[in-house]
């Protein structure tokens, strides 16, 4: 730990989330701010924060604050991540990073000019499993890695006026859902270089359903499917020529897998211990990072989150689904 001072923007549920497992870490969480100062009040007495603020200007303007979670809806993530890069403060950006692409950029041009870490909070990639994973991967013990295919999908509220819904808050399963998959086949096969996309679209304009095949370098396949419109297995897999990953549900949560060969046989199990939901991971992470530089994040740079938004983009162009007033 580094002992930065972190500072909450928003109050809402994955603020909630997040701020449990700080304190379950036992990081430092010295403010919080929310555009009404009875809800940041009410969130800074359930988790003993000392200073609670009614305005994000006045959050990012804390002396006391080192770095801010930015956990607004996606549309707010842009100006609320630059507002505190302006004032000097460090940045953990709930995901999706941005809108698309081009606000990412801005984002992260923004982080080098001021010398300060901006970072997407993909906690997935920095949980024990996903980490022993990758030790996995990069031992060989699978061979060539051919195929990945992972789910996300959940029974969500319905209303074209519910956040999840609403277009005007990029609403749609592909950046509430979909962005875990697509984030995971990119951890282990690297950016796709063809991408195709199908979707089912809500009364909305929305995207309810979102299935997606990329081909990667050196032909490997990857395939997610996202829902907001019904709960399936949750589960992923790594396909080699010599074994596979099995991860078991919820796998972009503290989860368990095995290692199996063609033949069935069993050769190494996981399961997480964690305390918490796991958030923690990635706040620890992002102390690591702030203290070391921001070129030293090698599980999710930057520059990988700028093109992740960019395969989303290209997603979004083959479904049909612009968000309005996107820069």
């Amino acid at each position: 730990m580094t002992g930065l001072h972190w500072g909450i923007l928003a109050t809402g549920g994955i603020a909630h989330a997040f701020t449990s497992d700080l304190r379950t870490a036992g990081l430092h969480v010295a403010a919080v701010g929310s555009r009404r100062i009875d809800s940041a009040r009410e969130f800074a007495a359930q988790y003993d924060i000392a200073n609670a603020h009614g305005s994000y200007e006045e959050l990012v303007a804390d002396p006391d604050v080192d770095i801010v979670y930015i956990a607004t809806p996606h549309p707010g993530h842009i100006d609320n991540a630059l507002l505190a890069l302006n004032h000097g403060k460090h940045v953990l950006v709930e995901k999706p990073f941005a809108l698309n692409a081009t606000e990412a950029t801005i984002i992260r041009d923004r982080a080098a000019e001021k010398g300060l870490l901006a970072m997407e909070a993909m906690w997935t990639r920095y949980l024990p499993h996903m980490v022993r994973i990758r030790e996995i991967l990069a031992a060989g013990t699978l061979g060539e890695v051919r195929v990945v295919s992972a789910d996300h999908t959940q029974k969500l509220p319905t209303d074209p006026a519910h956040r999840l819904n609403d277009l005007a808050l990029g609403g749609g399963a592909l950046l509430d859902l979909g962005i875990y998959p697509i984030s995971f086949a990119v951890d282990v096969l690297g950016l796709p270089e063809r991408i195709t996309a199908l979707a089912r679209l809500s009364d909305a304009g929305s995207d309810a359903e979102v299935a997606t095949t990329f081909v990667h370098t050196g032909g490997a396949i990857s395939t997610t499917v996202s829902s907001s419109r019904g709960a399936g297995t949750n589960a992923a897999q790594i396909v080699g020529t010599e074994a596979r990953i099995e991860i078991d549900r919820v796998w972009y949560t503290p989860t368990s897998f095995r290692v199996v060969s063609p033949e069935g046989e069993v050769l190494e199990e996981f399961s997480s211990e964690v305390e918490g939901r796991g958030m923690q991971y990635q706040a620890l992470a992002a102390e690591r990072f702030a203290a070391d530089g921001a070129a030293a994040n090698d599980i999710l740079p930057i520059d990988e989150t700028v093109a992740i938004m960019g395969v989303l983009d290209e997603v979004r162009r083959q479904i049909g689904v612009v968000y309005p007033g996107e820069r």
